[in-house]
C-alpha cells in the first residue's frame, strides 16, 4: 500500500502562450476552474504550477456540503457555499456529470453517542434559524436511510442539498482543457510572474490561487491545515450515502464513489507544511469510522494520503483584488471543491471588469491588518512553493 498516485492521470497541456491575457498561479481546482471559465469567455488564460492537481484537490473527498459545513457566526460563508451548491449542477453538466461522478443523493450527519447528539442538535438549531431544508432523524430513521450505520447511533440530520463529486476526475477533466506550465512562481506582481526556471511572463492580470502556499508567496495570512485521508475499496453500493459523523466529539466522514471506493477523512492538524501520513492519523480515522460504520472493517484499505488546506484567520476565503493589484482566489479551507464554480465565475468577472455573481465584500483580500508585502518568498523555501 503506497501513499497514492503522484500526479493526475491527465497531464498538463504544453501549448501555452508566453504572454497570455491572464496568468493563474496555482493549479488546484480553484485555479483550473478559473482558467477554464476565462477561456470559455474568450479570455486567454494560462495556469502556472509545478504539479497541477496534486495538492489539496487531489486529497479532497469531494463533499459539496453547504449545510453540513454551516457554523454559528459564519452566515457570509454559508451564503457563498449555498450559491456554489446551486452552481454545481450546471458546472458538472458542462464538464460531464458521469465523467466527474457528480451525485445528488443528499448527505447524512450522524451522532454516535448522547454528547454527540447534543452537538448535532445545536447545529440543527442553526439550520432552522437559517431556514435550511434539513430533516432531523431518530436512530431508527438514520439506519433506514443508511443500513450500514452502527445500531447505537443516537440520531442524525439529513440534508437533501448536500451532494458530492470526485475531485480527482474534475481536475483531470479540467487539465485536459486548460493550458498549463509546469513551474513554480518565485515573484509575482499585478501583471508579471517570474518562474523558477528563469522565464519571465507578462500579462494583463495575475490571479493567485496558490492555496496553502499563498502566504509564502505573498505574505497574506494563509496557513496550511493538514488533512489525512484514507481510501477504501469494497462492493459497489455498500455505502448508500455520504455520511459525516460525530464520534465522541471528533468529526469523521465516509464518502462513497460509484465504483465502490469510499473516501474516509479527515484530520485537521496545525503542522505547517508537513504532508506525512502518520500511524496516529490513520488510527484515529479508522477508529472513528468503524465505530460509526462497522461494516467497513472487512473491505480493503487501498490508499493513504495527506493534503494541505489553505486557512485564513476567519475561515473565509480570500477572493478579489488586493491593494497590490493582484486578484486573489485562495483560502477556501474545507470548501475548495464546493466553491470552485462560483469562485471561478466571480474571479472571471473581476478580471473582466464585470459585476461578480456574489457579494465579494466579506472576502476581500484587504480585510486583514497584515497587508501583502515583499512578493518574493524566503529563498530557503523557493523549491517548496508549488504555485
Amino acid at each position: 500500500m503506497g501513499d497514492g498516485p503522484s500526479s493526475p492521470d491527465v497531464p498538463a497541456r504544453p501549448d501555452v502562450s508566453p504572454n497570455p491575457d491572464v496568468i493563474i498561479v496555482g493549479g488546484g481546482i480553484i485555479g483550473l476552474s478559473t482558467a477554464w471559465q476565462l477561456l470559455q469567455e474568450g479570455t486567454e488564460a494560462v495556469v502556472l504550477d509545478p504539479a497541477p492537481g496534486t495538492g489539496a484537490s487531489h486529497a479532497a473527498a469531494g463533499m459539496l456540503a453547504p449545510i453540513h459545513e454551516a457554523y454559528w457566526g459564519e452566515s457570509h460563508i454559508l451564503r457563498l457555499n449555498l450559491a456554489a451548491s446551486q452552481a454545481w449542477p450546471a458546472f458538472a453538466d458542462k464538464i460531464g456529470v458521469d465523467a466527474v461522478d457528480y451525485r445528488r443523493h443528499g448527505m447524512l450527519m450522524a451522532a454516535y453517542d448522547a454528547d454527540d447528539k447534543a452537538l448535532l442538535d445545536n447545529l440543527g438549531d442553526l439550520h432552522e434559524q437559517e431556514g435550511l431544508p434539513v430533516e432531523r432523524l431518530r436512530s431508527r430513521e438514520c439506519r433506514a436511510r443508511e443500513p450500514l450505520l452502527a445500531p447505537g447511533v443516537r440520531g442524525g440530520v439529513y440534508s437533501p442539498l448536500d451532494h458530492q463529486v470526485n475531485p480527482r476526475r474534475v481536475v483531470a477533466e479540467l487539465l485536459s482543457r486548460v493550458p498549463a506550465i509546469a513551474a513554480s512562481a518565485t515573484e509575482v506582481s499585478r501583471n508579471r510572474v517570474v518562474a523558477d526556471d528563469g522565464r519571465v511572463m507578462t500579462c494583463q492580470q495575475v490571479v493567485v490561487a496558490a492555496g496553502a502556499w499563498t502566504g509564502r508567496l505573498l505574505g497574506v495570512p494563509i496557513r496550511p491545515i493538514k488533512g489525512q485521508i484514507l481510501r477504501l475499496s469494497g462492493p459497489e453500493g455498500l455505502l448508500r450515502l455520504p455520511v459525516r459523523g460525530v464520534v465522541r466529539g471528533s468529526s469523521v466522514y465516509a464518502v462513497p464513489r460509484s465504483d465502490g471506493e469510499i473516501v474516509v477523512g479527515a484530520t485537521q492538524e496545525e503542522q505547517g507544511f508537513d504532508t506525512r501520513v502518520t500511524a496516529g492519523g490513520v488510527y484515529e480515522l479508522l477508529r472513528d469510522v468503524l465505530a460509526l460504520l462497522p461494516g467497513l472493517s472487512e473491505i480493503d484499505l487501498v490508499e493513504t494520503w495527506a493534503g494541505l488546506r489553505p486557512g485564513a484567520p476567519d475561515n473565509a476565503p480570500i477572493i478579489g483584488t488586493g491593494e497590490d493589484g493582484i486578484v486573489y482566489a485562495t483560502g477556501h479551507y474545507r470548501n475548495g471543491i464546493l466553491t470552485a464554480p462560483v469562485t471561478a465565475a466571480a474571479v472571471a468577472a473581476v478580471v473582466q471588469g464585470h459585476e461578480p455573481p456574489v457579494d465579494l465584500a466579506p472576502f476581500s483580500p484587504n480585510r486583514f491588518d497584515a497587508k501583502p508585502g515583499d512578493h518574493t518568498p524566503d529563498p530557503e523555501h523557493l523549491s517548496e512553493v508549488p504555485a
